[in-house]
C-alpha cells in the first residue's frame, strides 16, 4: 500500500473543518437567540475549578478542560501538576518513572505493563479527573515511590443515564480508536463502564547503535537497521453497585485488557578492531507479542445505626495476567560470525488473590480508620532459547538456556489512620505495617531465592486553608517499591545478539523517604507551586557492563545505587481575557545518583526540566483555538545514562456542532518535524554507546466526541475497597 503523502492529510483536515462550518452555519443563522443563550453558558462553563488542592493531593478536572476534547489521556497528563512525559511516552510524577496507577482509588491489572499503550487509546473526554497523590494516607499499599495517580472515570450520579462516546484517528503513524463511558442509576442499582480499543500501525523507522570501547582490544560495533509494527488493543471496566437499603451496600467490579502486537525488522552488524573488519553479520527479525488481563472483585459495607458513616467494609479481589512475547532471529550474510539463527519464547503468567476488612469510625472533628489486608501472588515464566538446525531446518530447544520460574509472594498488612480537622486546620497521619514472604525456585536449574522483611510505614500531612480560598500544605512519607517480575525474571532477551538484558531474582525492596511543600492561590489566576526532597539507598539500578570476550553489553538491575532528587513544581492558569486563557505547567529536578559497576563507584550529577505552555481562545459560535508548547531536558537512566531532551507541539481547533453534546476537534502535532531521534547514551568501565531509534513525530489527529443522557439521583459507592498499589515493574 502506498503512503499518503503527508500534505494531503494536512488538506483532509482543513476540508473537514471547511465542511463543519458550512454544515452548522445556516442552523447558526435561523436560531440565534440558542446561539445567544449558548454562549452565555459557555462562558460560565469556563469558570469551573480545574485544579483542586488537598492535604495530600492535586485533582485535576478533565471536563473542565475543553482541550480534553480532542487529546488521548497521555496527552493531558503534560497540563496536570507534578506529571510529565518525556520523549518515549513516559509519564513522570515528580520526574519519577515508579508510581502507582489506579482506577476509580481500585489498582487494576489492565494497568500493569501497559500504562503507554493504555493512556493513548483512552479519550480523555471519557475520564472526570485525575488525582495525583503525594502523600498517599496509610489506607494505600506503601508502594509507589514517587506516589500514586489515580484516574477516575465515573462520578456519582443521579437517577437516569449519561454517556459519552469518542471516536479518533491520528495519522501518519497510529490508526483509529474509539472510547466511551456510561452511567446507568435506577433505584437501588447502579452500573457504570467505560472502556475502548484502538489500531496503532507504525510504519517502517531507522535505527542505529555504536558502541566504542578502551582497553587492549579496543574495538568499535556498529548497527543500523529498519523496524515495522502494528498494535491491537481494547479494554473495558465495569461497576456495579446495590444498596438494599440505607445501612447496606454490595458492589462489584470487572476489568479486561487484551492486546496483539506485531513487528519485524532487518538489522547489519560490523565489529572492527585496529581498523580492521573482525565481524560481520545480519539480522532478519520477526517478533509478536500479547497480553490479556482481567481482574475481577466483589465488596460489602455495612453501616452503624447510630451512625451511618460508621462502616464495615469486607473486599475480596481476582486478578490474573497473561502475557507472551516470542521473536525469530535469522542470521544473513556471517562474516567471522558461527552464532546459528534463534528463537526465544518467554511465556509468563501471574494471578493474585486479596481479601481485605476496612473499619471507618468518625467522631465529631476526628475520623479514625484502621484494617488488615492479605495479598497472594503466584508467578511464572517459561523462558525458551532454541537454536537453528541448518541441516533439519528446525529450531531445536538449548536446555542450558531455558527454565521455569516460579516466584510466590504473600503481603500481611496492617494500618490505622487518623484524620483531625480544626477550624481551617487539618491534619493526616497514620502507620502502616507490611509482612513480605518471597520464595522463589527454578525447575531445571534446582536454585532458590527467599526472602522474608517486615516494613513499618508512616506518613504525616498538614493542610491550611485560608479565608481567601488558597491552601498551605506539608508532608512526609516512607514508601516501598518491591521489585515486580519483569525485573526479576531471570529470563535473558537476546533479541540483539551483542546486547542482552536480563532480571535479577535476587532484587531486595527498596525504601523511599519524601518531604514535600506546597501553596495553592485561588481566584482569577491559579497558581499552585511546591517542593519536594526524596532520598532513597540500595536503590535498584540497571546495571550495564561489556564483556571483551564475548563482545556483549549485557544489563540486569542490582541493589547498588543511591538516589537523591530536589525538585521543585509550578502550575499557573491565567485567563488574560473572557476569551483567552494561557496555562503553564512545569518541573526543575536536580538529581544525585551514584552506583557501583564492575568495581567502580559512579556519581552524577543532573539538573533536569520538563514546560508545557498551552493557550486557548475561543472565536465564538462553538469555536476554540488551542496551541500547546512542551520542552522536556535530557533525563537519567539510572547512573550510567541518559536519554535525550526535546521540544514539541501542538495546534488544534474545537468545534461545538450541539452544546454540551457533540463536538469535533482536529489536532496538528509537530508539523515541521516529521522524525525524531530518541537517544540514549550509556558508559561502563571499558565502554560507551549510543541507541537512536528514529520515531514518527509530527502526527495529524481527528476526533468526534458526543454526550448523552442525563442524571437526577447519585449513585452510592463502597468508601473502602481493595488498593493493591504495592508493585512495581
Amino acid at each position: 500500500m502506498k503512503a499518503v503523502p503527508e500534505n494531503l492529510w494536512v488538506k483532509t483536515i482543513v476540508i473537514f473543518l471547511l465542511s463543519i462550518l458550512a454544515l452548522t452555519g445556516s442552523a447558526q443563522q435561523t436560531s440565534g437567540q440558542d446561539n445567544v443563550r449558548g454562549l452565555k453558558e459557555v462562558a460560565i462553563t469556563g469558570k469551573k475549578a480545574i485544579i483542586k488542592q488537598k492535604s495530600d493531593r492535586i485533582i485535576y478536572n478533565l471536563q473542565a478542560d475543553p482541550d480534553s476534547k480532542g487529546s488521548s489521556v497521555l496527552n493531558m497528563m503534560r497540563k496536570i501538576p507534578y506529571l510529565s512525559v518525556d520523549g518515549g511516552d513516559r509519564v513522570l510524577l515528580k520526574g519519577n518513572s515508579n508510581f502507582k496507577v489506579l482506577i476509580n482509588g481500585k489498582p487494576s491489572g489492565i494497568l500493569e505493563n501497559n500504562l503507554t499503550d493504555l493512556l493513548k487509546s483512552m479519550p480523555a473526554s471519557t475520564i472526570q479527573s485525575i488525582e495525583v497523590i503525594t502523600i498517599p494516607p496509610s489506607k494505600y499499599d506503601a508502594e509507589g515511590l514517587a506516589g500514586i495517580i489515580n484516574i477516575i472515570t465515573s462520578k456519582k450520579e443521579d437517577n437516569g443515564y449519561n454517556g459519552t462516546l469518542n471516536v479518533n484517528g491520528q495519522f501518519p503513524a497510529g490508526g483509529p480508536g474509539a472510547g466511551g463511558s456510561f452511567t446507568l442509576k435506577q433505584g437501588k442499582l447502579g452500573i457504570s463502564a467505560f472502556g475502548g480499543g484502538s489500531l496503532s500501525d507504525i510504519p517502517e523507522t531507522d535505527n542505529s547503535m555504536r558502541r566504542t570501547t578502551t582497553g587492549a582490544e579496543a574495538s568499535l560495533l556498529t548497527q543500523s537497521g529498519t523496524t515495522k509494527s502494528n498494535t491491537k488493543g481494547g479494554y473495558l471496566g465495569t461497576e456495579l453497585s446495590y444498596e438494599p437499603d440505607s445501612l447496606n451496600l454490595f458492589s462489584g467490579r470487572f476489568n479486561f485488557y487484551g492486546n496483539h502486537s506485531e513487528g519485524s525488522g532487518k538489522q547489519v552488524f560490523s565489529l572492527n578492531e585496529a581498523g580492521e573488519d573482525l565481524q560481520q553479520y545480519g539480522l532478519d527479525q520477526h517478533n509478536n507479542g500479547n497480553t490479556n488481563v482481567i481482574d475481577a472483585s466483589v465488596n460489602y459495607q455495612l453501616g452503624a445505626k447510630a451512625d451511618k458513616n460508621r462502616l464495615l467494609t469486607f473486599s475480596y479481589q481476582y486478578s490474573a495476567n497473561k502475557r507472551g512475547q516470542f521473536s525469530r532471529n535469522l542470521i544473513i550474510n556471517p562474516v567471522n560470525f558461527s552464532m546459528p539463527g534463534y528463537r526465544q519464547d518467554n511465556r509468563e503468567r501471574s494471578s493474585e488473590q486479596t481479601v481485605q476488612i476496612d473499619y471507618v469510625y468518625p467522631l465529631k472533628k476526628l475520623s479514625i480508620e484502621g484494617g488488615v489486608k492479605g495479598i497472594f501472588r503466584d508467578q511464572k515464566s517459561n523462558f525458551q532459547y532454541l537454536s537453528f538446525n541448518a541441516q533439519s531446518q528446525q529450531f531445536e530447544l538449548r536446555p542450558e538456556n531455558s527454565d521455569l520460574f516460579n516466584y510466590t509472594q504473600n503481603v500481611f498488612s496492617a494500618y490505622n489512620s487518623y484524620v483531625l480537622n480544626i477550624k481551617s486546620w487539618s491534619f493526616q497521619w497514620g502507620v502502616r505495617i507490611e509482612q513480605t514472604m518471597i520464595d522463589a525456585d527454578y525447575l531445571y536449574s534446582a536454585s532458590k531465592a527467599e526472602q522474608n522483611y517486615f516494613k513499618v510505614i508512616p506518613n504525616i500531612s498538614i493542610n491550611k486553608n485560608f479565608a481567601n480560598g488558597n491552601s498551605l500544605n506539608f508532608g512526609f512519607t516512607q514508601r516501598i517499591k518491591r521489585p515486580g517480575i519483569n525485573r526479576l525474571n531471570p529470563f535473558v532477551n537476546r533479541l540483539n545478539p551483542n546486547f542482552e538484558t536480563t532480571g535479577n531474582p535476587d532484587l531486595q525492596a527498596v525504601m523511599v523517604n519524601d518531604m514535600q511543600a506546597g501553596y495553592t492561590i485561588s481566584g482569577k489566576t491559579g497558581l499552585t507551586v511546591g517542593v519536594d526532597y526524596s532520598f532513597l539507598r540500595n536503590a535498584d539500578l540497571a546495571v550495564a557492563s561489556f564483556d571483551p570476550l564475548t563482545q556483549i553489553t549485557r544489563t540486569t538491575y542490582r541493589n547498588t545505587g543511591r538516589i537523591d532528587g530536589l525538585s521543585t513544581f509550578v502550575n499557573i492558569n491565567c485567563p488574560l481575557t473572557k476569551r483567552w486563557n494561557i496555562s503553564f505547567n512545569g518541573n526543575l529536578i536536580y538529581f544525585w545518583i551514584a552506583g557501583e559497576s564492575e568495581g567502580l563507584y559512579v556519581q552524577k550529577k543532573l539538573l533536569t526540566y520538563a514546560a508545557n505552555i498551552s493557550t486557548a481562545y475561543s472565536v465564538g459560535q462553538g469555536w476554540r483555538l488551542n496551541g500547546a508548547l512542551n520542552v522536556m531536558s535530557r533525563n537519567p537512566t539510572g547512573f550510567q545514562g541518559t536519554t535525550n531532551g526535546m521540544v514539541s507541539s501542538s495546534l488544534s481547533v474545537n468545534k461545538d456542532l450541539i452544546k454540551d453534546k457533540l463536538s469535533v476537534s482536529a489536532v496538528i502535532s509537530n508539523p515541521f518535524v516529521k522524525y525524531r531521534d530518541a537517544k540514549t547514551f550509556t558508559s561502563g568501565t571499558n565502554f560507551s554507546q549510543t541507541a537512536i531509534a528514529r520515531n514518527y513525530f509530527s502526527s495529524y489527529r481527528m476526533s468526534l466526541n458526543y454526550n448523552f443522557g442525563g442524571l437526577k439521583g447519585k449513585i452510592r459507592k463502597n468508601k473502602r475497597e481493595i488498593s493493591n498499589d504495592d508493585l512495581s515493574n
